[in-house]
């Protein structure tokens, strides 16, 4: 299996988050890849490459421009007048206020984003726009031929919306991929394992037909993003029954999660896509520092067995997990498993 990794993903490192209500350490960090990165090498998965450079062609059919413009530019205003630290939201639009975009730089970071844990910081575009990359070489890899690749993406994409950041994502590498795929005709199974519930993924695809979004993620009534993620979500208009939410109580083991996941595969099967796309979040082990579920190591291959049961060509793209000294392990473990389905 052939992965695709930037270093540019180096550029974007925050200082510090809000954690617990807390300033704390950031655990969206750059060892994040390089540990994923050395346990694929490690484990003999196959060629690394480096990504292709596509544009922003593919990224404005997901986004859009005025969040594209905003997301180029913001770290600049804000050093202009608050000098060279990371740039972060002051407050949030309210349900109700008039939905225009502000002026200043502090507006337009309140605007588009949806939480204070996601820093701009000076590399952030360059690493951001090689994150797309990365899943849209990805793409291209199964869309010539490959059984499989993986996208090894940094920073993550599945909280960003269309036209919002947030959740350590700021372009939506997954939808990116998916657009890339639906583009050549192809019908798209977007299975989402990350712990939390890919609410900008969800957001983009809901009133679609051809982009089937599936997630497996905590309940949202207590945990991250809250405000989506909830089983009633089902799409809307053409896009109604293609959005599957399959939430789960805090501390599910194995035994209950798998049974979620055959759900979502055989929904996968009765929809018949032509290529599978995981967007693959490991942030659902026992030790994740920011999670609440109990799988195990061994766990993630059965998760990537079963993935490879579809028979279908797969892209997985990168997301969460913070659990930095097993992250790279439980990584490979789903992609090694796949392999030896």
């Amino acid at each position: 299996m052939i992965t695709v990794y930037s270093e540019d993903h180096k550029l974007h490192h925050g200082r510090a988050e809000l954690i617990d209500g807390q300033l704390k350490p950031p655990v969206e960090k750059p060892e994040r890849a390089e540990m994923i990165l050395r346990s694929v090498q490690e484990v003999g998965l196959g060629e690394v490459i480096p990504p292709e450079d596509f544009g922003l062609e593919p990224i404005l059919r997901a986004h859009s421009p005025e969040f594209v413009t905003f997301l180029q530019t913001a770290y600049g205003e804000w050093a202009e007048i608050f000098g060279e630290r990371d740039a972060l939201p002051l407050n949030w639009a309210v349900r109700g206020f008039t939905p225009k975009i502000p002026k200043t730089v502090e507006g337009k970071l309140s605007y588009y984003s949806f939480d204070a844990a996601t820093p701009i910081t000076a590399g952030t575009w360059q690493a951001a726009t090689s994150s797309a990359n990365v899943a849209l070489t990805g793409q291209r890899l199964i869309s010539s031929g490959e059984p499989a690749a993986f996208a090894l993406c940094r920073p993550p994409g599945h909280h960003a919306a269309a036209d919002l950041y947030g959740g350590y994502c700021f372009l939506n590498n997954a939808a990116i991929a998916a657009q890339a795929f639906a583009e050549e005709g192809k019908h798209v199974a977007l299975l989402d394992v990350d712990y939390h519930h890919g609410n900008g993924t969800q957001s983009i695809f809901h009133g679609r037909s051809d982009i089937f979004y599936i997630s497996l993620h905590a309940d949202p009534a207590y945990d991250y993003p809250y405000f989506s993620g909830y089983a009633d979500e089902r799409g809307v208009g053409e896009g109604e029954g293609f959005n599957l939410n399959l939430p789960l109580p805090l501390g599910t083991d194995w035994g209950d999660y798998k049974k979620a996941l055959q759900t979502a595969l055989m929904r996968i099967e009765n929809f018949a896509p032509d290529v599978l796309l995981v967007s693959l979040g490991v942030d659902s082990f026992v030790d994740d520092p920011i999670s609440s579920f109990t799988l195990q190591a061994q766990d993630f291959s059965e998760l990537g067995a079963r993935s490879a049961s579809l028979g279908l060509p797969t892209l997985f793209v990168m997301e969460g997990g913070y659990a930095v000294k097993t992250l790279g392990k439980n990584v490979t473990n789903v992609l090694t498993g796949f392999e030896n389905k």
